[in-house]
């Protein structure tokens, strides 16, 4: 017989609810304007029912941040790149990498996430651990996949590649004039040819 669990269960719709409201306000205001108590207003709960969830927010901003960029991407597993060709989760994956890239709330949330780095570290840390590292950490993996399939030269440093095709899609997303939907997917199939995560045409 299984043992009651204790406290209330979490909602995914009450989660969703504050995590968009979350998101808005860190859009609008950035981390240091924002407060717990602006978020529980805007979501229509109570400070607690948020303490509940999340420490602050820091991390309440982070997983915010993760649901948006997250929606339209489907992560392969370990097992997943050891087993199948990246350019399979590549071709994936790929229009809705774009479709997120090219989300103004997108744009609007990699300058206020940047613009956070030095004056709440926190911020950038949680994000950094929550999304950027494990992503990065499949990525790295796909690469070592790819360079095994001879498509990536054996002495290609592949955190350099990590850093080159990241940094290549972040210039692109807050260039003055940015790119629409279908500007990003071109742009997104030649970085991925570039490092070896498609094949050449």
């Amino acid at each position: 017989m299984t043992a009651p669990s204790r406290g209330r269960p979490r909602s995914q719709e009450l989660d969703t609810a504050i995590m968009r409201a979350a998101l808005e306000l860190f859009i609008e205001h950035g981390i240091a304007g924002m407060s717990i108590e602006q978020v529980a207003k805007r979501a229509g709960v109570g400070k607690p029912t948020i303490y509940r969830r999340w420490s602050g927010k820091e991390p309440l901003v982070a997983d915010a941040i993760e649901a948006l960029v997250s929606a339209d991407v489907q992560w392969p597993t370990r097992e997943e790149i050891a087993a199948t060709s990246p350019h399979v989760f590549v071709r994936r994956n790929i229009a809705g990498a774009a479709r997120t890239a090219t989300d103004p709330r997108f744009r609007a949330l990699a300058a206020q996430i940047y613009g956070s780095a030095v004056t709440h570290p926190q911020l950038m840390q949680t994000y950094w651990d929550r999304y950027i590292l494990p992503r990065r950490t499949l990525t790295i993996a796909m690469l070592e996949r790819a360079q095994r399939d001879g498509a990536v030269p054996e002495d290609a440093d592949l955190d350099v590649l990590v850093d080159m095709l990241a940094g290549a899609v972040t210039y692109r997303v807050l260039q003055p004039n940015p790119p629409t939907e279908r500007q990003m997917r071109r742009y997104l199939e030649t970085a991925y040819r570039q490092v070896g995560l498609l094949p050449a045409t």
